[in-house]
């Protein structure tokens, strides 16, 4: 059983890094954490000319955001990750910083599993692996440089210290709840503000059940609160150059001016109706696991402790109109734990009576098929990313290109759309050279005879992400480009461009009929058409498989152009014209 143990527990890292391969590129949420780990990586901490440096080379200083971050995340990770930068290349640095989050989102998974195991039972825990391991967001979001996904890591090993421990000694069992309070703490005030909740809901339910008192819960509090304020201040206020306590700012912004509305509202029971489900994907969990264990008496006592807390801080944020799912990942592992105590009880109980041999097949059904749906998210969410599709190919199509010389500094204008689904400054910059030698005030490595020697013989690509439309407009613009990575074509106004790619993007699900095609077939070069990049084609040839073996049937991702990849062919003047689309 010790094997099957160590095997279930294996998944877990396993299963968060084969996520991260298969979906390497990010999207807009995920930007600032991602392009400050990059920052922090090439240009260090500057200890003189401080401002001008950071201002001449940091991103946020461009892209400042709605509301400044933290970058105590960014630092760790660059941190950690440097060593293993300089063993894999630099290239690879964007998958390094993601693969440290997400396995230390799986260090803290894996501790909440060992505590259930010890506390709860190994049947438990080994039902708890399996369902979360069939679900899809935790462990696709896990290495996601997402603030939410900083504050989970602290917010479940929380939840582990919570959990009932009978193997320990009595005493230990504040020193438990300490570190549970203060990791709350930590993540409130360093990541994600609305933990704050979660922290007063497990605090009053700690309270009303008399496993502490108010004077245990604020020495624990004020002791780490003061710890968080005096690291986070101090460090982001030099990064931003500006006092500055980010999680009180877009406390702020978000909750007492209610700006988040800004990006849409949902009803107040969006997280019970629709979030929570998605989140948990097996329908046995809500429907049956977590009532059973909640009811039966064997169960109740932990069991509440397990779903009172995050539901209440569910209830309490659903006040919130701006919603996400993301904003209550942390009660999905606790709300998992308690569904395993009910999966238990029911595959423990299999030879007693036909309906729990009922019930258990059911529930080892349900698994499978939860598993079967988040392998199909997993494969339709990898292809939401044409951004870096676009990017990956274009630094392939120019490294081919017989025209370019070793060296040479290639142009590239990326839109909106490109940045915002996975276009960074790391798939940018696969050398990991400072700015581009045209930016402004930079000590360029290009222009550093020191560095010359080791400057990368392939061409240079440097990016321009101008968004100002009056500046689009002016065909002048566009002459100091060679490519453009672009969602409609007709906005480039100047020059002529030829299209020498089109890469797709996951547009829903299509049902295709023997004889039919399919609007994403693409484009035949030999008829004048840009031929299908990316992603796009590893869907397309697999339809061209499937339908081969089907008899031309095919129910499975339809894809659009999303990004169109152009490449300068010659001035002529003002006028644009796209010799193909």
């Amino acid at each position: 059983m010790k094997l099957l143990d160590a095997v279930l527990l294996g998944l877990i890292p396993a299963l968060i890094t084969l996520h991260l391969l298969l979906a390497p590129d990010t999207k807009v949420e995920e930007s600032f954490n991602i392009q400050a780990a990059h920052d922090v990586l090439v240009y260090g901490t500057p200890t003189h000319d401080v401002a001008a440096r950071l201002r001449a080379t940091y991103d946020h200083f461009d892209f400042p955001g709605v509301v400044p971050r933290t970058f105590i995340g960014p630092v760790l990770l660059s941190g950690l990750g440097g060593p293993f930068v300089n063993l894999f290349g630099f290239r690879h640095a964007q998958l390094v910083i993601r693969a440290l989050l997400g396995l230390a989102n799986a260090a803290a998974l894996l501790v909440f599993a060992r505590s259930l195991g010890k506390g709860l039972g190994s049947g438990v825990m080994r039902w708890w692996i399996l369902l979360l391991v069939s679900q899809f967001h935790v462990v696709f979001y896990a290495s996601r440089t997402l603030p939410n996904m900083f504050a989970f890591g602290l917010t479940t090993l929380a939840s582990a210290n919570l959990l009932p421990s009978p193997s320990a000694s009595p005493k230990s069992r504040p020193a438990r709840l300490r570190v549970a309070i203060s990791l709350l703490v930590f993540a409130a005030a360093i990541f994600r503000s609305e933990v704050a909740v979660l922290l007063a809901t497990t605090g009053l339910y700690l309270l009303a059940t008399h496993q502490t008192t108010i004077l245990r819960l604020v020495r624990p509090f004020l002791i780490s609160f003061a710890v968080a304020i005096t690291v986070s201040v101090p460090l982001d206020s030099y990064f931003w150059q500006k006092p500055l306590w980010p999680e009180l700012w877009g406390f702020y912004y978000n909750a007492v001016l209610g700006s988040s509305s800004n990006w849409g509202v949902s009803p107040w029971h969006y997280y019970f109706s629709s979030a929570l489900p998605r989140l948990l994907v097996n329908p046995l969990t809500f429907l049956l696991l977590i009532p059973l264990a909640l009811f039966h008496p064997a169960t109740s006592r932990t069991a509440a402790g397990l779903v009172v807390p995050p539901l209440l801080f569910v209830a309490i944020y659903s006040f919130q109109p701006h919603k996400e799912a993301r904003f209550i990942f942390y009660a999905v592992p606790p709300l998992t734990a308690a569904a395993a105590q009910g999966a238990n009880l029911i595959f423990s109980r299999c030879s007693k009576s036909p309906l729990y041999a009922f019930a258990s097949a059911a529930l080892v059904l349900s698994v499978l098929a939860s598993l079967a749906a988040s392998t199909g998210m997993l494969l339709l969410s990898s292809l939401n990313y044409p951004g870096g599709d676009a990017l990956r190919q274009l630094h392939t199509l120019v490294a081919s290109d017989p025209s370019g010389s070793g060296g040479a500094v290639t142009s590239v204008h990326t839109d909106v759309l490109s940045c915002m689904t996975g276009v960074t400054l790391f798939n940018q910059n696969l050398a990991g050279l400072p700015k581009n030698p045209h930016a402004r005030a930079l000590e360029s490595a290009l222009h550093d005879g020191t560095s010359a020697s080791t400057a990368p013989s392939s061409p240079i690509l440097t990016f321009d992400k101008t968004e100002d439309k009056a500046v689009l407009a002016d065909p002048a613009f566009w002459s100091r480009f060679d490519y453009v990575l672009v969602e409609d074509p007709a906005s480039v106004r100047g020059g002529q461009w030829k299209t020498i790619g089109v890469v797709q993007g996951y547009a829903g699900i299509e049902i295709l009929r023997p004889g039919s095609n399919s609007p994403s077939d693409g484009g035949d070069e030999e008829e004048g058409k840009p031929r299908v990049l990316g992603r796009g084609l590893i869907v397309k040839r697999v339809r061209d498989l499937v339908r081969g073996l089907t008899g031309g049937w095919w129910v499975g991702p339809r894809m659009e152009a999303r990004i169109r990849i152009l490449k300068r062919t010659k001035d002529a003047g003002a006028g644009v014209r796209i010799v193909s689309q």
